[in-house]
């Protein structure tokens, strides 16, 4: 059998702020312009985009070295109206128990708050897993700190 890539896709307002709100939160970079370019700016230019479409898609990657899914973030004229199907899960305290997972979950929702996000609430462990902590990232797509 072979393993596919994935690609995580975000349709939004602004993709160029969530792409930088994604990148603070899972330590991702930006996707680099293409070669032969030495910003966006200078491709889009080169392109022929106009002005009104620049913020149109971004993208965001693991660092060099590192593996994980791109994130690529569309803008789509029509706003979010009702909960994910899908969202990501932020392993914000892997392997912790306790206070001290408390404690590391809400540290991380303290510093996303202070990048644009909103905490929903707070899932009690329920006897199989431990608590977990609901966000919302700044254009209220929801994920959970884990």
């Amino acid at each position: 059998m072979t393993i596919r890539e994935v690609q995580v896709t975000f349709d939004c307002a602004g993709p160029d702020a969530l792409a930088d709100f994604w990148c603070a939160v899972l330590g991702y970079d930006k996707q680099p312009p293409p070669a032969g370019f030495d910003s966006w700016d200078a491709a889009l230019d080169a392109w022929g985009v106009p002005a009104e479409e620049r913020d149109s898609r971004s993208a965001a990657v693991p660092p060099e070295g590192e593996t994980g899914p791109r994130l690529f973030f569309q803008r789509v004229p029509e706003p979010k109206t009702v909960k994910n199907r899908v969202h990501l899960d932020v392993r914000a305290a892997p392997g912790l128990s306790g206070a001290e997972r408390a404690d590391a979950l809400e540290a991380e929702a303290a510093r996303l708050v202070a990048l644009g996000a909103t905490v929903v609430r707070r899932l009690e462990a329920d006897g199989m897993d431990e608590a977990v902590i609901v966000v919302q990232d700044p254009e209220g797509n929801e994920f959970c700190l884990d």
